[in-house]
């Protein structure tokens, strides 16, 4: 990742009772490796970590022919030396390089891809001896240009590993240079995490506290207190919140984000064509409100043939457009400006219900005229697997960009306000932390806000582990910008993962919850001034009330701020007259 410095200075701000404080905040912003398409491939992370001979300076040792392909090591005109696959029969035609890979590390791949002609999805496979393959992480690779192919593996016991690639269309040949596979522990991984934290989610702030004539003062106490967060961290509601006080407070207490699960959805709204009914909906807006709970909307239309209300699934294609264009009409005009967001056409990568009836361009479309419906709302496409399980091809990364791209470059959709939903419903194994990572790279590359959508993990021995893990991926990485999970009480019928029992007692996924809340918080800090009236410390992006006291002249003055990533180099004048 690249590392910018950025300073951001409050000038000074005047207070009531002769008191004024003066506020400085330096930030870092971390940004995603480019996934552009490069004239040069980049330089091999790490030195290639354990991969021997990454960057092909020794021809192709190292390195051998897998499958019926044959690979030759080619030279640039700029004198760079890569490796080709070519003459291939097969997708995994490829070259390969065997590896040797410990229990319980993270191991972090890329490298540079480019095929010979037009644009191919190209995948990294990390095969087992017993024949096993997992895909690591794919890109889509270009014709005249290097793309960063990113990916990886948490190894769950010690073995050989063998790495190779893979692309659909054998007659394109696959051109690879300056490969890496380094390892992390899991404690390198988690410090990680942190460092980014720090970097991306907090700033640092310099405060002076001083008479109203300016002359600093001090050993003077001052208390900073959050009292909201900046970063979205949700929780799915249901229907039960409106017939149980005990959810309610539970769910105020701790959330002040929000999707409902299945409320908005077209087969709860309109289960008899015709006969619309947002009576729960409505209400369940209505306490949303009233507790400050911004709302996710979700679903405009749903993909999948399984989930259509009864009487859609036997219209004809042009009934089928009609009732569509009432329901869209219905459903964000009805909400516009209410929610912060809409999963426009859910799911589109794995289903195609819309599409088969309405033609290829039914989700473009859909999103086009959701925008002109609600201007001001980001509309999100929402799919699973994506950063759960690598395997699924449909929802690969590359795929996702893919289908992103169609929707953007449909006439209108240029400047679409678009987002980029990931479910994140997780089994009960271990997340592959890597492959998150390097999706949450390549999709970050857009420029696009990513939110963690529907988060939960699978009954297991190691649930609160593997849940604690990916919220905490979630959250450090630069280009997520909100996270709400598809989790609750037993009471409300969350029993995937559960964070209360009947009694709203915590579980022990209840107690990591509560436990990041509080850790990703700032809280109260009470601090002494400096002998030139100056504190200077790292706050969470939110907003603090900061009350200085002068036990001298028993006066004291409060203010409030706002610390948030702004932009480099912003100044911002606040006043208060005394």
């Amino acid at each position: 990742m690249l590392t910018e410095a950025c300073t951001l200075l409050l000038s000074w701000i005047f207070l009531y009772f002769g008191l004024s404080l003066s506020l400085s905040l330096s930030l870092s912003l971390s940004l995603s490796l480019s996934h552009q398409c490069l004239g040069n491939p980049l330089e091999a992370l790490y030195g290639g970590g354990i991969v021997v001979n990454p960057e092909f300076n020794y021809n192709i040792e190292g390195w051998k022919a897998f499958g019926e392909g044959e690979i030759e090591e080619r030279l640039s005109k700029e004198g760079n030396r890569f490796i080709v696959a070519h003459s291939r029969k097969h997708p995994s035609d490829s070259f390969s390089q065997k590896v040797q890979v410990e229990e319980g590390k993270i191991y972090s791949f890329s490298a540079s891809v480019q095929v010979s002609q037009g644009r191919e999805i190209v995948a990294v496979v990390f095969k087992f001896p017993n024949g096993d393959g997992v895909r690591g992480g794919d890109v889509v690779a270009e014709e005249g240009c290097w793309t960063l192919l990113r990916g990886g593996i948490v190894a769950n016991f010690t073995s050989p590993l063998e790495i190779l690639f893979e692309s659909k269309t054998t007659s394109v040949e696959i051109w690879l240079d300056n490969v890496s596979l380094q390892p992390f522990t899991k404690e390198e991984w988690r410090s990680n995490q942190d460092k980014s934290i720090n970097e991306v989610r907090k700033s640092k702030v310099r405060l002076q506290v001083t008479k109203a004539s300016k002359t600093p003062l001090k050993g003077t106490k001052v208390s900073i207190k959050q009292i909201k967060s900046h970063f979205p961290f949700g929780c799915g509601m249901n229907h039960y919140i409106l017939t149980n006080p005990d959810y309610q407070n539970w769910f105020a207490s701790r959330f002040k984000w929000t999707t409902f699960t299945n409320e908005m959805k077209w087969y709860s709204t309109e289960k008899i064509q015709g006969l619309e009914n947002y009576t729960i909906a409505d209400h369940m807006v209505k306490f949303a409100q009233e507790n400050g709970i911004s709302i996710r909307g979700h679903n405009v239309f749903w993909d999948d043939p399984k989930y259509q209300p009864d009487w859609v699934k036997s219209l004809s294609p042009e009934e089928l457009r009609t009732a569509a264009a009432k329901r869209i009409n219905s459903v964000v005009c009805r909400y516009r400006g209410q929610l912060i967001a809409w999963d426009v056409m859910n799911e589109n990568l794995h289903f195609r219900f819309f599409e088969d009836n309405l033609g290829e361009n039914a989700s473009a479309e859909s999103y086009s005229i959701a925008q002109q419906l609600d201007p001001d709302t980001v509309m999100f496409m929402n799919e699973y697997n994506t950063i759960e399980y690598s395997e699924d091809k449909n929802s690969s990364a590359a795929n996702y960009k893919k289908k992103l791209e169609e929707i953007l470059s449909y006439p209108g959709n240029a400047n679409l306000s678009a987002g980029i939903g990931l479910q994140g419903h997780f089994g009960s194994g271990q997340p592959n932390l890597a492959y998150i990572r390097s999706v949450l790279d390549m999709l970050g590359s857009t420029g696009l806000p990513i939110w963690l959508t529907e988060v939960d993990v699978g009954k297991g021995p190691n649930q609160v582990q593997y849940l604690e893990e990916v919220l905490r991926e979630g959250y450090s990485h630069p280009a997520v910008k909100g996270i709400i999970m598809f989790v609750g009480p037993l009471a409300a019928g969350f029993n995937v993962t559960t964070l209360a029992d009947d009694n709203f007692k915590n579980t022990p996924s209840g107690d990591v919850v509560d436990k990041l809340i509080d850790e990703w918080n700032s809280g109260t800090q009470e601090i002494t001034t400096d002998d030139q009236g100056f504190i200077e410390l790292s706050l969470f992006h939110g907003d603090y009330e900061i009350t200085a006291e002068n036990h001298i002249t028993n006066s004291s003055a409060t203010v409030s701020l706002s610390v948030t990533q702004a932009e480099p180099h912003a100044v911002v004048q606040v006043h208060i007259d005394t």
